[in-house]
């Protein structure tokens, strides 16, 4: 059977008219004015059918009703006002639950939380990772990074970094027999393939390479491990900058050519819109645009 409720702001209003046994103090109390006060409560002694207050020349007395109703309201009132305190700061400690594909958690993100545990001890991060688009109605996840075009409907869509796409391979490769000097040089050597949009055939027809065999070599559906073949020595990967960034400054892999492609996607932070109000998901976004500042 559903609840017969008056309106929440009538209560409001005669809780707080009924406290301080005046108009006045109630609208100042709830930031709203002495007309409005008086038009909630008449509003619910009409829902109600009878008269809550006696209104006197210079006192506002309450009726029998009044002084029956007040202390249930009051109390209620009450329940309302610590169980929502209780969860906003739930909401403000605990799990922080973030979605992302598993290539960026372990090449940029995975790297950095520290960082982010450090400034705020009071969240604890659960990292989902997963290749497929997080659906917020049906899964426990409080923000997403996600990788693509931006357009996600419905939900609020703020960019984070852009790509560069470029070879790379272990310094190693460089000393053996087979220069890597011109992009045609890749000829003699294993070109490493990932899912992404932009391959090898892209990039080869950029930059002009001919006589290299862009079908060959061994494919893989994650760009992380694509990464960490080229760093082992087993080929030529294509990467993208922000995923072999760390890579390339601990000298793991080299940059070849300079025949950079700027990527037709880019990695954005995504959440429904109210999410971003959220305290945890704003610290977390805060800092996350940070990172992403100093990356770029």
């Amino acid at each position: 059977m559903a609840r017969r409720l008056p309106p929440l702001n009538a209560l409001r209003a005669f809780e707080a008219a009924g406290r301080h046994l005046s108009f006045t103090k109630a609208a100042d109390e709830l930031h709203v004015t002495q007309a409005a006060i008086s038009h909630q409560i008449k509003g619910l002694e009409e829902w109600l059918g009878m008269p809550l207050f006696r209104r006197l020349n210079r006192a506002l007395i309450l009726t029998e009703a009044g002084q029956s109703y007040m202390p249930p309201v009051r109390d209620a009132l009450d329940t309302l006002a610590q169980a929502t305190e209780r969860l906003v700061q739930q909401d403000s400690s605990g799990a922080l639950t973030i979605s992302t594909m598993p290539s960026f958690a372990a090449k940029w993100l995975v790297m950095r939380l520290g960082r982010f545990q450090a400034r705020h001890p009071e969240l604890d991060v659960r990292l989902h990772t997963s290749a497929q688009l997080v659906d917020f109605a049906q899964q426990d996840v409080d923000v997403a990074i996600r990788f693509g075009s931006g357009d996600w409907p419905e939900l609020r869509v703020e960019p984070l970094l852009t790509e560069e796409i470029f070879p790379v391979c272990s310094p190693r490769l460089l000393k053996g027999g087979k220069p890597l000097e011109r992009p045609e040089d890749l000829c003699h050597h294993t070109l490493l393939h990932d899912d992404y949009l932009i391959g090898w055939k892209s990039w080869v027809a950029a930059a002009g390479a001919a006589g290299v065999d862009v079908n060959r070599g061994p494919r893989f559906t994650d760009s992380a491990l694509t990464l960490q073949m080229a760093a082992d020595g087993h080929g030529v990967a294509l990467a993208r900058g922000a995923l072999a960034a760390e890579d390339i400054a601990s000298g793991r892999l080299v940059r070849l050519f300079d025949v950079p492609m700027k990527g037709s996607y880019a990695y954005y932070l995504v959440a429904p819109p109210h999410y971003f109000s959220r305290p945890k998901v704003k610290v977390f976004r805060d800092w996350l645009l940070e990172e992403a500042g100093a990356t770029a």
